[in-house]
């Protein structure tokens, strides 16, 4: 068991308040990027925690080393252990490792996913290879019933191919925990692969009205970068996003990205429906 004062050092958990789109519209770079952006993932031998307001998200990371790094409750939660209350969608974006719950161990290989249920007492992630770690992504949301914790390795997530080189946005889009595969009680989760020559995310954008979206930025080169769109469809804005980087989307807020090279990015979402279809779109023309 870690001690108290470990686990205050390795698991303090960041908390960021909900904005509304009027505040929204006044703010300076700085301040949508202090707001909406996270940039402190993936750090070698630590776990890190932010809590966002807008549907009690939590999302964090973890990079086990020599050792585990063991998922605590901090008092944020207020609850005796972490999933007491709450689910998790964990993603590998690194080297193997392996997420024990409750003393099972459940592998990952890189880009596989795990669902990790409401009641599940003990969490523990791990490496294969300290000197080539894991680098597990994770969010949580909070659960009224519990479903089993299920791994959803390469060849068990829906493909789905979109989109065409012409539009620059050639991609597919991996669905790990969804309304038709792995059941959640409103976790949503996967990830996108966009094809060489093509860097748009998505084009028309949209929003979801009935549920806020987290998104983590990854495969990104060196010397690279994506510009993510936010904002009510006529004040947009953008936050320059580099690999590992988190962009918090409001239920309010378009979301849509351009980078300057080919990227992969992971999508959850949390709220009234799981339903990956329900966008409002907004036409391109209609965007300021």
């Amino acid at each position: 068991m870690l001690s108290a004062a470990t686990q205050k050092k390795r698991f303090a958990m960041e908390i960021r308040y909900a904005v509304g789109r009027n505040e929204f519209e006044r703010m300076t770079t700085k301040e949508l990027r202090d707001a909406f952006l996270i940039s402190s993932l993936f750090q070698p031998g630590k776990m890190t925690l932010t809590y966002w307001e807008t549907d009690r998200a939590v999302v964090g990371s973890a990079v086990p080393l020599g050792s585990a790094l063991v998922l605590e409750a901090g008092k944020e939660l207020a609850s005796e252990y972490f999933c007491e209350r709450r689910e998790i969608g964990v993603l590998n974006i690194g080297a193997k490792g392996k997420v024990t719950v409750d003393g099972v161990e459940h592998r990952l290989d890189s880009r596989e996913c795990l669902y990790i249920g409401r009641g599940s007492k003990d969490v523990a992630f791990a490496s294969d290879d300290p000197s080539d770690p894991a680098k597990f992504y994770f969010i949580s949301y909070p659960a009224h019933t519990a479903y089993p914790t299920t791994v959803v390795s390469r060849a068990s997530v829906n493909e789905i191919h979109l989109g065409s080189v012409e539009d620059a946005n050639k991609r597919t889009i991996r669905q790990c925990i969804h309304e038709k595969g792995v059941k959640s009680c409103q976790l949503v989760m996967g990830f996108t692969q966009l094809e060489p020559g093509s860097v748009w995310n998505t084009m028309p954008a949209h929003t979801h009205a009935r549920r806020s979206e987290v998104y983590l930025y990854f495969g990104i080169p060196d010397g690279s970068a994506v510009f993510h769109l936010m904002g009510p469809s006529d004040e947009t804005r953008n936050i320059v996003v580099h690999n590992g980087d988190v962009v918090l989307s409001p239920i309010w807020s378009i979301h849509a990205g351009c980078g300057t090279r080919a990227y992969t990015f992971s999508w959850a979402m949390g709220g009234e429906n799981q339903r990956f279809d329900d966008m409002d779109v907004v036409a391109v023309s209609d965007l300021r």
